[in-house]
């Protein structure tokens, strides 16, 4: 009787044992590569990490803050995430292996899962400093995000387009959005390029600080950049304080990438999960306002991951 209570006793303990395995060994694990926390891709990725937890209850979701873009696809591509956001210029750039852009080979693991919102380049100058045209650049001291990010890439072909070059300007600091700010606070910058959705939280504390001008970006300009990627837009009247009137610049479209080695069955589920929860981003940020799931497969300069392809002929936005 004794022997019997044991055996069934061992019995039971391999099968807990058993299950336990079972359920580790389907434990899956989605990183999420965003951006600096002080921008608009970090607060969207906490949101999206928030529905795959939610949406896939087997899923262990984390997030981590990146120098954006470029880093970005460069991890996707060696297998160290599983989704993160770009710039459009920078996918295209990554898809080639554009080298001056911080892409040595052609990054083709890459596979697109959404067109999500643009990009605004917000050149913010301080009041005092004397800019009002990309012309009075030149001399002053501008930050222009993290080496090879996104919004530095945008910074010299903005400038590129205005005729100018970071050889042209009295200095350059490749700082993140929240440092540039705070060095615009204590009078040791200029102007700040800032590329991101419309209302970043480093740029509404800025304005509530000191008096700031937002730099137009003409026509003309976005013309001489020569890249379809980047669009005329408007950044509206009352975006930030102090800022009383429609200004003109350009605008670059994001997108959420993953790679060919995330199962379709798991990039289906982020696909769906998201644009499901829509009203979850949107909560995140404002920026996510914009996005629409009828536009989410659409420009994307890379394939479609099989698993978001799947989820877009299923609600009949591809055929």
């Amino acid at each position: 009787m004794k022997y019997g209570f044991l055996r069934g006793l061992l019995a039971f303990a391999g099968i807990a044992l058993m299950a336990a395995g079972s359920a580790h060994a389907q434990q899956q694990y989605i990183n999420v590569l965003t951006g600096g926390t002080s921008g608009v891709y970090y607060p969207l990725g906490v949101a999206l990490s928030q529905i795959y937890g939610k949406a896939m209850p087997n899923v262990k979701a984390t997030v981590q803050a990146t120098k954006a873009s470029a880093e970005n696809l460069n991890l996707l591509q060696s297998g160290r995430g599983e989704i993160g956001f770009t710039l459009g210029d920078a996918l295209s750039d990554a898809w080639k292996g554009n080298e001056e852009a911080g892409f040595k080979t052609p990054l083709k693991k890459l596979r697109g899962v959404a067109a999500i919102y643009p990009n605004y380049i917000q050149i913010v100058a301080n009041a005092d400093s004397g800019i009002k045209t990309l012309a009075d650049l030149k001399g002053k001291r501008l930050a222009v995000g993290a080496p090879k990010s996104g919004t530095e890439l945008n910074a010299r072909a903005v400038l590129k387009g205005a005729g100018l070059s970071y050889k042209d300007l009295g200095k350059i600091e490749y700082l993140p959005f929240g440092e540039s700010v705070e060095l615009m606070k204590n009078r040791q910058l200029d102007a700040t390029l800032i590329s991101a959705g419309l209302g970043v939280a480093a740029l509404r504390d800025l304005s509530t600080s000191v008096k700031i001008v937002v730099v137009p970006v003409p026509p003309d300009v976005i013309a001489r950049i020569g890249d379809p990627a980047y669009q005329a837009s408007i950044i509206p009247a009352r975006t930030y304080e102090g800022q009383d009137k429609d200004v003109p610049t350009v605008a670059v479209q994001n997108f959420l990438v993953t790679h060919e080695g995330v199962p379709a069955d798991t990039v289906y589920k982020m696909t769906k999960s998201m644009w499901e929860n829509l009203d979850h981003v949107v909560a995140a940020h404002a920026a996510a306002k914009v996005m629409k799931k009828e536009d989410g497969a659409k420009g994307m300069p890379i394939p479609l991951h099989p698993g978001a392809e799947k989820y877009y002929r299923e609600v009949h936005l591809i055929k």
